[in-house]
């Protein structure tokens, strides 16, 4: 699709080559435009981005109580992105038509990326006294609701951290789900 000021151009798409006949074309400046049926669009594409879990969610461990964590954390996001734009004819109270496009995409992908995560008495079970921050590394699948700028979803994942701590570190290597934002790098 070329989405002008003045119209949407769709062209035709075969093994990954464009037809540059014309497919359609949907004119958005028309003062008397006589499109009133709803038109959809849909898009499937790779998706790329930048990914922080802002807040991790640890279920119980050993008898311990769940753990809210909100430690940086960043990693690379990879996934299938579906897009859906549908364009509707508005009418305004002095009866001019003008177009309206709603795009709603969604994705589904996997991370992997550093972060930190206190390793403390609580989080090794008293098996140390030492209290720091010990990096991790994290992955996971992700499930991402799409704006034009950020997006917004659900991860699942689990940690490794990253030093001699982890044979006593009590979340090692265990499930945690997450609620995650994703700034778009394509």
């Amino acid at each position: 699709m070329d989405v002008s000021d003045e119209e949407i151009s769709v062209y035709p798409q075969s093994d990954r080559k464009v037809d540059k006949e014309k497919y359609l074309s949907i004119p958005l400046k028309t003062a008397d435009s006589v499109q009133t049926t709803p038109l959809t669009f849909r898009k499937k594409s790779l998706d790329i981005d930048i990914t922080s879990v802002l807040l991790k969610y640890r279920p119980s461990v050993n008898g311990l109580p769940q753990q809210l964590t909100a430690d940086l954390n960043m990693a690379m996001y990879a996934g299938m992105r579906f897009d859906s734009y549908k364009i509707t004819d508005r009418v305004d109270p002095l009866g001019k038509h003008s177009p309206k496009i709603t795009n709603l995409g969604y994705d589904f992908g996997i991370f992997a990326g550093p972060g930190i995560s206190p390793i403390n008495p609580f989080t090794t079970n008293n098996r140390t006294n030492n209290d720091y921050s010990g990096m991790i590394f994290q992955m996971g699948v992700a499930g991402f609701l799409e704006s034009s700028i950020a997006s917004f979803g659900i991860a699942v994942g689990f940690d490794y951290l990253l030093n001699r701590d982890r044979a006593i570190w009590i979340y090692n290597k265990k499930p945690w789900l997450g609620f995650v934002v994703g700034i778009a790098l394509n």
